[in-house]
C-alpha cells in the first residue's frame, strides 16, 4: 500500500474511497450473511453454503473472496486428499462480525414492528 494512502483520512460517503467497496462486501446481503455465519465457527465452503441458505455456490466463491482480499475472512487450505478448505474470520473480521450482529439481532427483535410498519404502508397505498 502506497504510504501516502495510508494517512490520508477514509470517508465513505466519498465517491471514490476505498472503504465504500468494503462496506459494500460487508453490507451486501451475501457478506453479511457469511460474517455472521462464521462468527459462530471456522466452516468448510460446503457447511458454510448450507448454513447460508438460499446462496449460490458461485456467489458464495466471490463473496469468500472479496472478504478474504478485504482482510476479514482467513481461508486455509489443507494438505490432504481430498482437499479441504477452512473458512474463517480474521481478528478484524470478529470485530466487524460482532458489530454486524448487534445490527441483526436488533432486527430480528423489531421485526413485528417493521411487518406492522409495511402492513400500514401497503394498506395506505391500496388503490
Amino acid at each position: 500500500m502506497d504510504q501516502d494512502q495510508d494517512q490520508l483520512p477514509f470517508d465513505v460517503f466519498a465517491r471514490n474511497c476505498p472503504s465504500r467497496d468494503t462496506l459494500g462486501h460487508v453490507t451486501g446481503r451475501w457478506g453479511a450473511l457469511t460474517l455472521g455465519a462464521l462468527r459462530e465457527d471456522t466452516l468448510r465452503f460446503n457447511e458454510l453454503r448450507r448454513r447460508v441458505e438460499g446462496v449460490s455456490e458461485k456467489m458464495l466463491s466471490q463473496t469468500l473472496q472479496a472478504l478474504e482480499r478485504d482482510g476479514l475472512v482467513h481461508r486455509e487450505a489443507q494438505p490432504v486428499n481430498p482437499p479441504r478448505v477452512d473458512y474463517g474470520l480474521t481478528p478484524l473480521g470478529r470485530e466487524v462480525a460482532e458489530r454486524l450482529l448487534g445490527l441483526i439481532s436488533l432486527l430480528e427483535n423489531r421485526m413485528p414492528d417493521v411487518l406492522a410498519a409495511r402492513d400500514a404502508y401497503d394498506v395506505e397505498r391500496q388503490p
